[in-house]
């Protein structure tokens, strides 16, 4: 019987997917390790200072730390495949349960944040790069050093005070769900967005610039102008298609800063997303939730890159070979 062979494109797809695999699996043990092979015991960490020595049995118990390494590591991977995360030692609640209910107002903020950010940069980029060496380039790159520079909650606070406190256009703190009202929910996201997408903002206009300077250099290009095609088809069908590999990469990796950032914008703005579930779980040492949203941004930014990965082949043909 004859094997049917997989096209270029499919084997690229395949290969990508794969390679994804062995990254999960590192991710996996670093998480492990956390806690694990921390200085110290564990156990007495996750207790506190002033615990008795039965409450610190009785966690070691809980987290399994009574077993040896390599037993609690087989233990606690057939617990993730079964898609259990632990619970918690402060609420007793599942930590799955504690990531859904704090998933939406994080992905909502993050989703929103990249739309603006994109939308923004892009074009910026692009039209600092068709303008190089005019003033509107040097604003760009003064932007691009502001958002750099600027400290996230700083920024937070600084929109606050003018569009909430002075012109009372935007609401301070907070978040409202979807299937509470759309203008609501655009409303809270308005601020924290602004704050947390500055400086992906600034990172995307920068490397958009970069990589269009250099497309705008080849002759093809130059061709182009000599034909007497319009400026923009020249730049958004000619050039941007063929500098937009390096700016869909840094929309990817730039998620981590999205991602980041949202542990600090969301203590800024009072938003109950994975940011401050975060910040309780570290200031009440609730281990098992630290290492389930470890864990769970892990495996989504690994996502991120996969998608950017496979995005590469309809990006540019040549990719697929």
């Amino acid at each position: 019987m004859q094997v049917q062979r997989l096209c270029p494109m499919q084997n690229y797809i395949v290969k990508r997917i794969l390679g994804a695999i062995p990254v999960m699996f590192v991710v996996v043990v670093f998480v492990f390790s956390l806690l694990r092979l921390a200085p110290g015991d564990p156990a007495v960490v996750v207790a506190g200072d002033y615990a008795k020595p039965e409450d610190i049995q009785r966690i070691r118990q809980k987290l399994g730390l009574d077993k040896p390494i390599h037993e609690q590591f087989v233990i606690w991977m057939g617990q993730i495949l079964r898609g259990d995360l632990g619970t918690s030692i402060f609420t007793g609640l599942p930590v799955t349960q504690l990531i859904k209910q704090r998933l939406e107002p994080t992905i909502s903020l993050c989703i929103f944040t990249l739309i603006i950010s994109t939308g923004l940069a892009i074009p910026l980029g692009i039209l600092a790069a068709w303008k190089a060496g005019t003033w509107i380039d040097r604003g760009t790159m003064v932007f691009s050093v502001l958002g750099f520079s600027l400290p996230v909650f700083w920024l937070g606070f600084l929109l606050m005070y003018f569009f909430s406190i002075q012109l009372s256009i935007l609401p301070v703190q907070g978040y409202v769900r979807l299937s509470e009202g759309f203008i609501p929910f655009i409303k809270h996201l308005i601020l924290p967005s602004l704050a947390l997408g500055m400086i992906y903002t600034a990172l995307l206009a920068r490397m958009t610039r970069a990589s269009m300077l250099e497309v705008l250099k080849e002759d093809y290009i130059r061709t182009a102008f000599a034909k007497g095609v319009k400026p923009g088809l020249v730049l958004m069908r000619h050039a941007f298609k063929n500098a937009s590999l390096p700016v869909a990469t840094i929309i990817g990796t730039g998620f981590a800063l999205l991602l980041g950032g949202a542990v600090v914008t969301e203590s800024v703005f009072a938003i109950p997303g994975l940011g401050r579930l975060t910040v309780d779980a570290i200031l009440h040492r609730d281990y098992p939730v630290i290492q389930g949203v470890i864990l769970f941004t892990s495996s989504i930014y690994v996502f991120i890159n996969l998608l950017v990965d496979l995005s590469y082949v309809f990006l540019d043909p040549r990719i697929r070979y």
